[in-house]
């Protein structure tokens, strides 16, 4: 590990199979916490380059407990964390409204780092078991069209590596991997992002896939639609930049989308909203998320369509009925 902390001090850069191995060997814990916590704080101090995050998560995926869910034709929204804006759990809940519409979601998550409350820790809240077990999982898809995979569980080897993160409490480049790992290979991905450099190492290595996908930032930093101002999605071979009242929804203010600052906290705006009691703000940033997923899901379908899609599943209650469902 010494000799390649000099290297990425002095702006050299590893290759992707250097990339690969190294994070391999930190997984099997040959290197000790502070080598580790120097080489997550590298890649705080420079951007990660493509062949860098490639290799990383070819490592995940090597070492992932992978479950076939290929039988679904399922979606995964979720965003890379670490935008420090502390929203309330928006891709979770617009998950929630794209099964309630009928779409399959294979939800990958993890505890909040970066963020007072993670999907996983919002779904413990709520009494949803985590399991890796693939019948099981099979079954929610089949009976309440979304099962949520927590990481942990998937990515055992990410063990040694939790404490670490924990302490340093900053977004790190495993924010960048965890939507690129998920363990179900989902043919559709929705992915927020936390800045336009990373957002652009997106797409270059998703190009390289068969994923159907779309990639989210919202340029003064959401890593996902926050309909605070203009926002670009970037999809198989296209990229558009977008405003909120260029798609019908109103333009918000930070504060709108504040999600507490503890676990209860996000629980009751959690609660509130999938209840049909979520503010103006609160609806509209969870209608315009799903409703993008919805359309990567049936791109037929014009943007109107899908947010009107959306609307049904969160007011008509379908929403809430799958939260039910996967909790009993």
């Amino acid at each position: 590990m010494k000799d390649i902390l000099r290297r990425l001090t002095t702006y050299q850069h590893l290759s992707r199979e250097e990339a690969k191995e190294t994070l391999k060997k930190i997984t099997r814990g040959e290197y000790n916490q502070s080598e580790v916590a120097a080489f997550l704080t590298v890649f705080m101090m420079r951007m990660i380059t493509v062949n860098e995050l490639a290799g990383f998560r070819d490592a995940l995926l090597e070492l992932c407990l992978v479950t076939d869910l290929s039988d679904f034709e399922t979606i995964d929204l979720c965003g890379t964390g670490g935008d420090g804006k502390n929203t309330f759990n928006i891709s979770t809940l617009s998950s929630l409204v794209v099964a309630g519409a009928g779409g399959k979601v294979a939800k990958h998550g993890n505890y909040g780092v970066s963020s007072s409350c993670g999907s996983s820790n919002v779904m413990e809240y709520f009494g949803y078991k985590f399991t890796n077990d693939r019948d099981i999982l099979r079954s929610q898809l089949d009976k309440a069209n979304i099962c949520f995979m927590h990481a942990p569980l998937f990515h055992p080897a990410m063990k040694s590596v939790g404490p670490i993160r924990r302490e340093l409490g900053v977004k790190t480049f495993f924010n960048m991997l965890g939507p690129m790992v998920n363990p179900s290979f989902p043919k559709n991905q929705i992915i927020g992002v936390f800045s336009l450099e990373t957002a652009r190492l997106y797409n270059y290595i998703y190009q390289q896939t068969d994923r159907n996908y779309s990639i989210i930032y919202s340029l003064d930093g959401y890593d996902e639609i926050s309909l605070t101002g203009d926002f670009k999605i970037i999809s198989n071979g296209e990229e558009q930049l977008f405003n909120p009242t260029q798609i019908g929804m109103p333009t918000l203010s930070p504060a709108e989308l504040f999600g507490g600052d503890t676990v209860e906290q996000a629980a009751r705006i959690f609660s509130s909203i999938l209840g049909g009691n979520g503010t103006e703000a609160q609806n509209a940033a969870v209608i315009v998320n799903s409703g993008m997923a919805l359309r990567r899901l049936s791109p037929e379908k014009s943007m109107e369509e899908c947010f009107e899609i959306a609307k049904s599943s969160l007011f008509g209650g379908k929403a809430l009925e799958t939260l039910k469902k996967i909790v009993a």
